[in-house]
């Protein structure tokens, strides 16, 4: 499953529920409006919680970034870069227009990101259907991983696809992980024409991991069991990972348009 992955820093002096209100109530509606005019299929907005407790403990815990994502927003398609496809419409390509100029009244795009990500499920008993939303207990940890200088890109993927990964799932119910979801960075022309067209620099990311939790059971978590997977956590995750330059923080979820999405395989290299 292919996404469009935006995380985001709102423009300089912006307040909190000025930024967040006109995201969700005004930005919002107005993407789910040309919905269909762009082939949009789910639109998911993911607000950071900068205050929570558990953003300061991450941060603090692995030495992150303090210059957090003020949010994210994804867009999934059934197939974003198919040149038949809506987006690649006349009405799509005025909305896309539309929505773009919109975003320069509230987003700061020197200091944002953009990329093309593809789903590598690690942790997903009901597949699309767990959202952090305000009135339940459920957060969603995400974390942006920058790629180590010292590694290639592709090999670093790997790693984390099947070394870290299973790390984690091994850790799952200890840590009460309820969904765990690695959404691969790849390159493509469609995602370098989306940041050219907004001034968006290339990010050092080679993707973000999305982690559901219950903040209540998270929170009791402890024990020498716990103690043992945070001895091996950091260690592990700084073999592979430019923690200083990754952005760790936890979120809650606004789902504005929700389809099914059916996504064809991504074309094989020859």
């Amino acid at each position: 499953m292919m996404r469009i992955v935006f995380p985001l820093r709102r423009l300089k002096g912006v307040p909190d529920d000025e930024f967040y209100g006109y995201w969700r109530e005004v930005h919002g509606p107005l993407v789910a409006s040309v919905a269909n005019d762009l082939g949009i299929r789910r639109y998911i907005q993911t607000h950071t919680l900068h205050d929570d407790p558990i953003t300061q403990s991450l941060r603090e815990v692995y030495g992150t970034s303090s210059d957090l994502f003020d949010g994210m927003a994804e867009v999934w398609f059934n197939d974003p870069e198919d040149p038949e496809g809506p987006a690649f419409s006349e009405a799509g390509k005025a909305a896309g227009a539309m929505l773009l100029e919109d975003e320069k009244k509230f987003i700061d795009m020197s200091r944002s990101a953009m990329y093309m990500g593809t789903d590598i499920p690690q942790i997903n008993p009901v597949e699309d259907k767990m959202v952090a939303g305000l009135s339940t207990p459920i957060i969603k940890y995400v974390a942006f991983l920058a790629k180590r200088p010292d590694l290639s890109f592709e090999g670093t993927q790997k790693y984390w696809r099947m070394h870290h990964g299973p790390i984690a799932r091994q850790s799952a119910q200890t840590l009460g992980f309820l969904r765990y979801i690695q959404v691969h960075q790849y390159q493509t022309a469609l995602a370098d024409a989306f940041r050219k067209m907004r001034g968006i620099p290339k990010d050092p990311f080679m993707g973000h991991a999305e982690v559901w939790l219950n903040r209540y059971a998270f929170n009791a978590v402890a024990g020498p069991e716990v103690d043992k997977v945070f001895e091996i956590a950091l260690p592990e995750t700084q073999s592979f990972v430019d923690l200083p330059n990754s952005v760790f923080f936890v979120a809650k979820e606004h789902v504005l348009v929700d389809r099914p999405v059916v996504t064809g395989a991504i074309p094989v290299e020859r």
